[in-house]
């Protein structure tokens, strides 16, 4: 007897909450009969999937194995249940949208009214997440899509969705705080710059900026948030980097923050929907990317 669709959808669950219990009440069964499917599908496959303990379940290494392929899958299955559904043209069912933290506050809100209003059947499960995770999650089915920095996905299809200028952030009384009109690379000279902490792949993209214009890196503090370094650069702790969609979302929400555009080629990021190469849903992402494009517009005009 194979694994049936319900024991692979089971044991996926389990692995992404390390519980029976939390595993069970995300697909709505009982724990008993979810801890007998399990125990039945691992009877069949002829190896222990999962150690069971009382910190948790652990995955056997063919537990993960297995997951890896349950996962793929189950995001067959999907995809065909949503092109059945969308045989007319609309756009209906789940997709699971994977999204940078810098991206989604301020993007999303805006586009998920606009696809709401245009295609009320379809529903966005959204998960936050680094760039590097987002790589996993679009590879192995954890995420239909993200919304990602481009460059750093190869190998997969993309619709650019807006090109980010980079902006610095700085407090009322800094020397740059004069006007709001674009600044040239060789105003950062000599200046310590705020960004993330080591492993984001926006902190290696400010030390190249850092690099180029005669800047430094703050060494003493590592934001964990664009939030804590717009607050860090407002009390005069340096210079804060931030892409344009967070600065100008903020900008407007905060009048007396002082943002202003680095005017240079290299200040920019682009932002874009992917996804698989292989999915057969492009159709779907293309319309999706349409909308979030022109919410984009409208914060960024």
């Amino acid at each position: 007897m194979k694994p049936t669709l319900r024991q692979l959808e089971y044991l996926v669950a389990i692995a992404e909450t390390g519980t029976f219990s939390e595993a069970a009440k995300r697909t709505h069964v009982s724990q008993p009969s979810l801890s007998t499917q399990v125990k039945d599908m691992e009877f069949h496959v002829g190896a222990q999937l999962i150690e069971r303990g009382r910190h948790g379940a652990i995955l056997t290494p063919i537990g993960e194995e297995l997951v890896i392929r349950a996962r793929i899958v189950l995001t067959h299955i999907e995809e065909m249940k949503v092109l059945a559904r969308e045989s007319d043209g609309s756009l209906a069912g789940r997709v699971k949208l994977g999204v940078l933290p810098s991206i989604g506050p301020y993007l999303l809100p805006r586009a998920t009214r606009k696809l709401h209003a245009a295609y009320p059947d379809l529903r966005l499960a959204v998960r936050e997440a680094r760039i590097s995770d987002l790589t996993d999650y679009l590879s192995n089915g954890s995420c239909d899509a993200i919304l990602s920095t481009s460059e750093h996905h190869k190998d997969t299809r993309q619709l650019p969705i807006v090109e980010e200028n980079i902006y610095i952030c700085v407090a009322p009384d800094d020397e740059l705080a004069g006007d709001k009109s674009p600044i040239n690379m060789e105003a950062l000279k000599d200046r310590e710059l705020l960004t993330l902490g080591y492993g984001h792949k926006f902190t290696s993209f400010v030390m190249n900026l850092a690099h180029l214009s005669g800047a430094s890196i703050q060494d003493e503090y590592h934001g964990t948030s664009f939030d804590a370094i717009r607050q860090m650069a407002s009390m005069g702790s340096g210079v804060g980097i931030l892409p344009s969609l967070y600065a100008i979302s903020e900008a407007k929400r905060d009048p007396e923050l002082i943002v202003r555009r680095v005017d240079h080629p290299i200040a920019k990021r682009q932002v874009s929907l992917i996804w698989r190469q292989s999915s057969p849903l492009s159709q779907k992402f293309e319309k999706i990317g349409q909308v979030m494009r022109d919410a984009a517009g409208v914060i960024m005009g």
